[in-house]
């Protein structure tokens, strides 16, 4: 449809109708096409209890392996989400640790675990995916530096980094990047090169992905190309 349909039928001018647009374009539920726009399909975001059922013998394994590169003393960033809740069960025993997170996984992973202190960011929370986010979680955020961050991903990509359902979830995991000296995305290898949504968290440069051992060379490679480090994990927990 093009803008001056729009306009025409909506009674307001056209400069209005292309500020939200924009707007809508920026959120992902329109894409421009020349003279107008689309709508753009929707995509279902899986809940944390349907996501937490897909493939858990993979995410404990990824889990084990992000555990093994965290020393003892350690300032540790948890992302929200079922994989990150796994990295969470593997950290339970490596204290002495400092762990903050945006999921309530993680909290129930780690209550109780030995010489971790534990700091949970609270904010707007989001019951899809049992985390925190906005304003509130990001000013928190602010406040601390880690030695590492574990972040999850609806999707991820070489050329444009992290998909997320939400523009709110990309300036969390962006802010997040900038806050830890090492960045580690951890995704199941079918997430890679998907884009189920339209909203992109770009982590700069110098982060690792981190993905089974299903993950396909043709899938890695433009990773690589783009000077990303890429970690395979193999069933039990070892980069191969």
């Amino acid at each position: 449809m093009s803008v001056e349909s729009l306009s025409e039928m909506l009674d307001v001018t056209a400069s209005t109708i292309r500020r939200d647009l924009a707007r809508l374009t920026e959120s992902g539920d329109l894409a421009r096409t020349y003279g107008g726009v689309i709508a753009v399909p929707s995509h279902s975001e899986s809940s944390l209890d349907e996501r937490s059922h897909e493939a858990p013998d993979v995410k404990q394994a990824l889990g084990a392996w992000c555990a093994r590169k965290v020393p003892a003393g350690s300032h540790v960033l948890l992302d929200a989400g079922s994989t990150i809740a796994q990295v969470a069960r593997a950290l339970r025993t490596c204290g002495p640790l400092a762990v903050v997170s945006t999921g309530l996984t993680s909290l129930q992973q780690m209550n109780d675990a030995e010489g971790v202190e534990f700091t949970l960011l609270g904010g707007r929370y989001r019951t899809i995916s049992q985390g925190f986010i906005g304003p509130v979680t990001e000013a928190g955020l602010e406040k601390f530096t880690f030695d590492f961050a574990f972040l999850g991903a609806d999707a991820v990509t070489a050329e444009d980094g992290v998909c997320e359902a939400t523009q709110e979830q990309v300036r969390l995991k962006e802010l997040m990047s900038r806050r830890a000296a090492h960045v580690y995305v951890v995704a199941h290898s079918a997430k890679l090169g998907q884009r189920p949504f339209h909203a992109w968290a770009d982590l700069g440069n110098g982060w690792t992905l981190v993905t089974d051992s299903s993950a396909t060379l043709e899938q890695v490679e433009p990773f690589e190309s783009r000077g990303i480090t890429v970690v395979r994990v193999d069933p039990s927990g070892h980069a191969i």
